[in-house]
């Protein structure tokens, strides 16, 4: 009786550490699959067919009408449509033709004007791996890279287009107001902050009277640090 009662115990642990191994198994299948997914997404190319030339923002219109921009960091790649929506969590978690999608959409500010008149605006976007999405921001602090990287270009739907020089690199707290309120902060609080505590700054041509546009990904998701790249908006003659 002792035995059979052994036996018993000992093929009911085999089936319990079977199962639980099998469901270890399948949750990291699911893992890999979603981390997949999310990569795929990130790397989408076929906005690309989208993409706009200098002066011609309006193809846009044809993704949503929340597209409102194209943005190209010039070497990086930074190239994707730009969303805004009624809040800053609509795009976070939506791809450009609404679908959802944990890598989100590169998104303006929802404070931010969408034809980029204001003094300062910001763009956000999630830190992905291998460059993609605002990935690449995380290389803007070695000098050697933001040297390489430092153009970009701005079509917007509007018709007014940007070419980009990027002059700073730093990091802040997303509770900090003067980077992160941008219709509350002057261009001059804003460059005096850049001016402190910026690991790179290169402010040559930039003056409170500059249009800013700041680029901002998050460094992890423990954490509220920002890594944000900014650059002065050169209007592209008609």
């Amino acid at each position: 009786m002792l035995r059979k009662t052994i036996r018993f115990v000992d093929s009911a642990v085999n089936r319990i550490v079977a199962i639980l191994c099998l469901l270890l198994f399948l949750i990291c299948l699911y893992a890999m699959i979603d981390a997949l997914n999310i990569y795929m997404n990130a790397n989408d190319k076929s906005v690309l067919k989208f993409k706009p030339e200098i002066g011609h923002g309006e193809i846009l219109q044809e993704i949503s009408e929340d597209a409102i921009a194209w943005l190209t960091v010039d070497g990086t790649s930074i190239d994707y449509p730009v969303m805004q929506g009624s809040n800053n969590d609509e795009y976070l978690n939506k791809d450009p033709f609404g679908k959802f999608s944990l890598s989100g959409s590169i998104f303006l500010d929802s404070r931010n004007s969408a034809d980029f008149s204001d003094p300062y605006s910001m763009l956000y976007g999630h830190h992905m791996e291998h460059g993609a999405m605002f990935g690449a921001l995380d290389y803007f602090i070695e000098q050697s890279y933001f040297d390489q990287h430092r153009t970009g270009t701005l079509t917007t739907v509007s018709g007014q287009d940007y070419n980009l020089r990027f002059f700073a690199a730093c990091k802040a707290y997303a509770t900090e107001k003067t980077v992160f309120d941008p219709p509350d902060t002057t261009n001059e609080q804003l460059l005096q902050f850049i001016q402190k505590n910026a690991v790179i700054y290169e402010p040559q041509g930039v003056n409170a009277d500059s249009r800013i546009l700041a680029l901002s990904t998050c460094q992890s998701a423990e954490n509220v640090e920002r890594m944000i790249v900014f650059g002065i908006m050169i209007p592209v003659s008609s």
